[in-house]
């Protein structure tokens, strides 16, 4: 019978293991269960749906986010309606 021969890991691949593994792994959607957070996606609510948006004024995607497919699409809808409104900007101010 031969002998398995154990390599030694090098310290560079062990961190590279340590960081892979340490990811926080899948993102919840947080109006999936949440009914108080569903009634809070409306266009007359500018400050909540502005959580939703970058400082350049885009609509964060849904694997930054974390949204369901479902509330996302609804999100943006929701975005563009205050837009259209004016209560959202499309773009960033410009100084």
């Amino acid at each position: 019978m031969t002998k398995k021969i154990k390599l030694k890991m090098s310290a560079r691949l062990s961190k590279k293991r340590v960081r892979k593994g340490s990811s926080n792994g899948v993102k919840h959607c947080r109006f999936c269960n949440n009914p108080e957070m569903q009634a809070q996606i409306d266009y007359k609510n500018a400050s909540f749906l502005r959580s939703f948006l970058t400082e350049r004024g885009k609509i964060l995607p849904a694997r930054i986010s974390g949204n369901s497919c479902k509330w996302q699409r609804q999100l943006s809808t929701e975005i563009k309606r205050a837009r259209s409104m004016a209560l959202l900007p499309y773009t960033s101010p410009r100084y």
